[in-house]
């Protein structure tokens, strides 16, 4: 092999490893974009708060919690068994619970429909403190301290409300704060249909 040839044939080897690494220097950038791409079009078309919950329709997971400190109710499954509630998971830490608080507060004691609480991962002075200061509107209020029930609930994070049927089963699941809006357009109306099924 002349020595002409022999350098063409190391100028190919490098220039096609140039082009091999230059293709591999881009790997990571196309990457990247795509999954951009992806997360673009799930905050474009995807709404966090309408998640399907995998329990709609099925019965409330077995628990059972003590009572938040201060109060003389805990709550467990058989408690939200003949009538119509509300399961409120809160937690004196989330700002958003704060904004929904007074809401719950005029509900209870309009006695539309029994409140029960979940106290999700407080600790128990810091949400006693909270309901002593801002006011209890629940009839039940369990401490779950480890958030062990939470996930059983599928619970993503605070505050969160589920409307549970008198035989025991979530017919419906409301993620962030309730809202004046969302209590008469959403969650009221279903909690007058289940007593009207269950009248029949």
């Amino acid at each position: 092999m002349t020595n002409e040839r022999v350098a063409k044939t190391t100028e190919t080897t490098i220039a096609t490893g140039g082009s091999r690494i230059r293709a591999l220097n881009f790997l990571p950038v196309t990457i990247t974009a795509i999954i951009l791409v992806f997360l673009g079009i799930g905050l474009l078309y995807l709404n966090p708060k309408e998640i399907p919950s995998v329990l709609i329709a099925k019965l409330a997971p077995a628990f059972d919690l003590p009572p938040v400190q201060g109060r003389q109710l805990g709550l467990k499954t058989a408690d939200l068994r003949g009538e119509v509630s509300l399961v409120n998971v809160f937690a004196s830490w989330c700002v958003a619970c704060r904004a929904e608080h007074p809401l719950l507060m005029r509900l209870g004691k309009q006695g539309v429909v029994p409140i029960h609480g979940l106290n999700y991962k407080d600790r128990p002075q810091d949400a006693a403190d909270w309901l002593d200061r801002l006011g209890d509107p629940y009839t039940r209020t369990g401490a779950d301290i480890s958030g062990r029930v939470a996930i059983d609930w599928g619970v993503y994070g605070v505050p969160e409300t589920f409307i549970v049927g008198p035989d025991g089963r979530i017919a419906h699941k409301h993620i962030g704060a309730i809202t004046a809006k969302s209590l008469e357009k959403e969650i009221l109306p279903i909690v007058r249909q289940l007593r009207q099924e269950a009248s029949k």
